[in-house]
């Protein structure tokens, strides 16, 4: 059996407005009905009380209420002339014991008078509501006084029937009905036009519909790792999930603040404000390197964007590692080839029967490739850094440079600080010798100077080469993400820097540039040491002497 689906959001909305309209029309109906019978009935009373009045104070009627001989001959006639000109339904004059002298209907003269007459006979005009023989009326009844005003001579009642008080009213109504229908087709009208509109933006969607997707979509949203942004047409935060907040650093209430607002790099600002979209753009906040990808979506007249954020920062990293890996795995095979010629030099020698100058030869070279090493090790007991000097020196080497270590280069096991993790070393390091090294190729006495040492509190690494150096006109362009020198390849150029500058902002450390004695390009990097690590070495230092 198949379960009828709910009515939309939309024609739920639509049934409620057409009975609300409908509600508000009928009462409004009825409240003007009730009004305008109220006031056609106080609109009766005074016409009613001005005849019986009028009628009261008529000489001819005080006259012959006051002792004619034939009241009825004299009254009746001017009764009607009276009732047929004020358009009341009834005048009717009666002695002081009610018995009529007048009357509409000439058979009922002589009769008792049908209602109240106590308050008149005391000399007071009084209002009633009462069925008498033309059927239910509105009547005043009023005294008639003698010439002297002394004594009541006779009473007189005038008054308009319920049914000609109901007439005038159902007329008002049939206007107000007619008014109250086209007002409700006007609202029904209305209400189906809201209603489709409202059908299209809910897409025929009921109300439980709609809070499941809400809740589908808060789950999703906040569920995702990647950072999704949504921006309206004035490029202010709509829409922010956790992984954007994560991703872009930033806290608080967002929601509703410029993009411009949020104090991100000025490349990430622009790429995020920018009208044609961007794909897998790669660009650094303090912490993080992310992917940014952003998509225009036109929603009627308004313009918005969708922004999609990719952490890469651990895979940049990688990346990073990975392709000093593979210019040391060049060098060592480019070491290979020539230890191999050197090797076949070596047997050559003892075949022809020169072994002297063989071993003299093969010592040398010994000598030579184990010279930079024992510098190394011996100066650089931290094991990453002693690795990663040793590897950009057979890199350094396989492109015509000479890497050179400082003399006073000096760093034991455990003095890195601790904010300053391993992989940050490498970024750090590994892009400054990269980049010192592409500077120095080609440039007479090609060499780069590493120096590695505590300097005080804090730790020392300094960079220098031989190279052309930088224009001190780029000094605070080198460190944005973009910015170089070298043609761009296929991976882009201009990130090294500005990834070891934000290595360095995670650690609190500092990167000064300056010209080089030689030349070129002197980096110095300041890391601190943790006041524990210090002590710690101290006590190490102590224990040696």
């Amino acid at each position: 059996m198949r379960i009828p689906r709910p009515r939309s959001l939309a024609g739920q909305l639509f049934a409620m407005q057409v009975v609300l309209v409908a509600v508000v029309v009928a009462g409004c109906a009825l409240f003007t009905y009730v009004s305008d019978r109220g006031q056609a009935e106080g609109s009766a009373r005074r016409q009613a009380t001005a005849v019986a009045r009028s009628v009261a104070d008529a000489a001819s009627v005080r006259e012959a209420a006051s002792g004619a001989v034939d009241p009825t001959g004299r009254l009746q006639p001017y009764a009607r002339e009276v009732q047929r000109h004020t358009g009341v339904d009834f005048v009717t004059i009666m002695d002081p014991d009610g018995i009529r002298w007048t009357h509409p209907d000439e058979r009922r003269i002589g009769e008792r008078y049908l209602g109240h007459i106590g308050p008149a006979l005391k000399g007071r005009t009084f209002s009633e509501t009462y069925t008498g023989t033309l059927g239910p009326s509105v009547r005043v009844v009023t005294p008639v006084y003698d010439e002297g005003r002394h004594r009541v001579v006779g009473l007189v009642s005038a008054g308009i029937t319920i049914d000609e008080i109901t007439a005038q009213a159902q007329g008002q109504v049939l206007a107000v009905a007619g008014v109250a229908l086209a007002a409700l087709v006007l609202g029904g009208i209305g209400t189906y036009v809201i209603n489709a509109r409202l059908r299209r933006h809910t897409h025929g969607m009921n109300a439980t519909e709609l809070s499941r997707m809400h809740a589908y979509h808060q789950a999703a949203l906040h569920a995702v790792r990647e950072g999704l942004v949504m921006l309206d047409g004035q490029r202010r935060v709509a829409l922010i999930n956790d992984g954007a907040r994560v991703l872009l650093g930033v806290e608080g209430e967002v929601v509703g603040r410029s993009v411009a607002e949020l104090g991100l790099p000025a490349p990430l600002t622009g790429a995020l404000l920018a009208a044609e979209p961007r794909v897998d753009e790669v660009h650094l906040t303090v912490d993080r390197v992310v992917v940014v990808n952003t998509s225009p979506v036109a929603s009627g007249d308004r313009r918005g964007t969708v922004v999609t954020l990719r952490d890469h920062t651990e895979l940049q990293a990688v990346m990073g590692e990975l392709d000093s890996e593979r210019g040391f795995t060049r060098a060592l095979r480019s070491q290979a080839h020539e230890a191999a010629n050197r090797l076949h030099t070596v047997v050559s020698l003892i075949e022809l029967g020169r072994s002297d100058e063989a071993v003299e030869f093969a010592t040398a070279e010994l000598e030579l490739a184990q010279a930079l090493t024992d510098q190394v090790v011996g100066a650089v007991n931290e094991p990453v850094l002693a690795a990663l000097l040793l590897g950009k020196a057979a890199q350094a080497n396989e492109h015509g440079v000479e890497l050179v270590v400082s003399a006073d280069t000096r760093i034991d096991d455990g003095l890195l600080p601790q904010a300053l993790s391993a992989r940050d070393l490498v970024t750090v390091l590994g892009n400054l010798v990269d980049n010192a090294v592409d500077a120095a190729q080609g440039s007479p006495g090609a060499r780069v100077t590493v120096t590695a040492r505590a300097d005080g509190d804090v730790l020392l690494l300094r960079v220098s080469d031989t190279g052309p150096g930088v224009d001190p006109e780029h000094v605070d362009s080198v460190f944005e993400r973009g910015w170089s020198t070298k043609p761009s390849g296929a991976g882009g150029r201009g990130l090294g820097l500005a990834l070891v500058r934000q290595a360095l902002t995670r650690c609190g450390g500092g990167l000064d540039l300056e010209r080089a004695v030689e030349g070129g390009a002197e980096f110095t990097v300041r890391v601190p040491i943790g006041s524990a690590r210090r002590a710690a070495v101290s006590v190490e230092g102590s224990a040696r002497e």
